[in-house]
Protein backbone atom coordinates (compact mmCIF):
# COMPACT_ATOMS: atom_id res chain seq x y z
CA UNK A 1 0.00 0.00 0.00
CA UNK A 2 3.01 2.48 0.77
CA UNK A 3 4.39 1.80 -2.38
CA UNK A 4 2.06 4.01 -4.18
CA UNK A 5 3.29 7.22 -1.75
CA UNK A 6 5.31 9.00 -4.36
CA UNK A 7 8.25 11.46 -2.99
CA UNK A 8 6.76 14.90 -2.85
CA UNK A 9 10.63 16.98 -2.79
CA UNK A 10 12.18 18.17 -5.66
CA UNK A 11 14.20 16.89 -7.86
CA UNK A 12 11.35 14.47 -8.02
CA UNK A 13 8.21 16.96 -8.53
CA UNK A 14 8.68 20.24 -9.86
CA UNK A 15 5.37 21.20 -7.39
CA UNK A 16 3.42 19.60 -4.88
CA UNK A 17 -0.34 20.48 -5.13
CA UNK A 18 -2.17 20.10 -1.68
CA UNK A 19 -3.90 17.21 -2.94
CA UNK A 20 -0.44 15.46 -4.09
CA UNK A 21 -0.38 15.71 -0.14
CA UNK A 22 -3.70 15.07 0.89
CA UNK A 23 -2.93 11.58 -0.84
CA UNK A 24 -0.20 10.64 0.95
CA UNK A 25 -1.43 11.36 4.26
CA UNK A 26 -4.45 9.27 3.27
CA UNK A 27 -2.17 6.27 2.36
CA UNK A 28 -0.03 6.46 5.15
CA UNK A 29 -3.18 6.50 7.39
CA UNK A 30 -4.39 3.56 5.94
CA UNK A 31 -1.20 1.79 5.97
CA UNK A 32 -0.58 2.39 10.04
CA UNK A 33 -4.60 1.60 11.13
CA UNK A 34 -5.02 -1.06 8.81
CA UNK A 35 -8.51 0.32 7.57
CA UNK A 36 -8.96 1.46 3.49
CA UNK A 37 -12.14 2.85 4.91
CA UNK A 38 -12.79 2.88 8.86
CA UNK A 39 -16.02 2.06 10.66
CA UNK A 40 -18.44 5.02 11.56
CA UNK A 41 -17.54 5.34 14.95
CA UNK A 42 -13.58 5.50 14.10
CA UNK A 43 -14.19 7.71 10.90
CA UNK A 44 -13.50 11.40 13.04
CA UNK A 45 -10.25 9.81 14.52
CA UNK A 46 -9.14 8.42 10.86
CA UNK A 47 -9.74 12.00 9.68
CA UNK A 48 -8.07 13.96 12.28
CA UNK A 49 -4.72 11.92 11.81
CA UNK A 50 -5.13 12.41 7.71
CA UNK A 51 -5.26 15.77 8.42
CA UNK A 52 -2.15 16.11 11.18
CA UNK A 53 -0.17 13.76 8.88
CA UNK A 54 -1.48 16.30 6.11
CA UNK A 55 -0.22 19.35 7.93
CA UNK A 56 3.11 17.48 9.18
CA UNK A 57 3.95 16.98 5.23
CA UNK A 58 3.22 19.87 4.27
CA UNK A 59 5.15 21.84 6.94
CA UNK A 60 8.22 19.45 6.19
CA UNK A 61 8.51 20.16 2.69
CA UNK A 62 8.29 23.57 3.29
CA UNK A 63 11.26 23.44 5.17
CA UNK A 64 13.46 21.22 3.71
CA UNK A 65 16.40 22.49 1.90
CA UNK A 66 17.33 20.53 -1.13
CA UNK A 67 21.01 21.44 -2.53
CA UNK A 68 21.21 21.56 -6.07
CA UNK A 69 17.68 22.18 -6.80
CA UNK A 70 16.07 23.96 -9.79
CA UNK A 71 14.87 27.11 -7.59
CA UNK A 72 17.55 27.43 -5.24
CA UNK A 73 19.53 29.94 -7.27
CA UNK A 74 23.14 30.35 -7.42
CA UNK A 75 24.97 27.32 -6.76
CA UNK A 76 26.43 26.80 -3.56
Amino acid sequence: MCRSIKTLREPYVAEVSPADVDAAALQYVRKISGFRKPAAHNTAAFDTAVAAVAAATATLLSELEVRGARSAGAAT
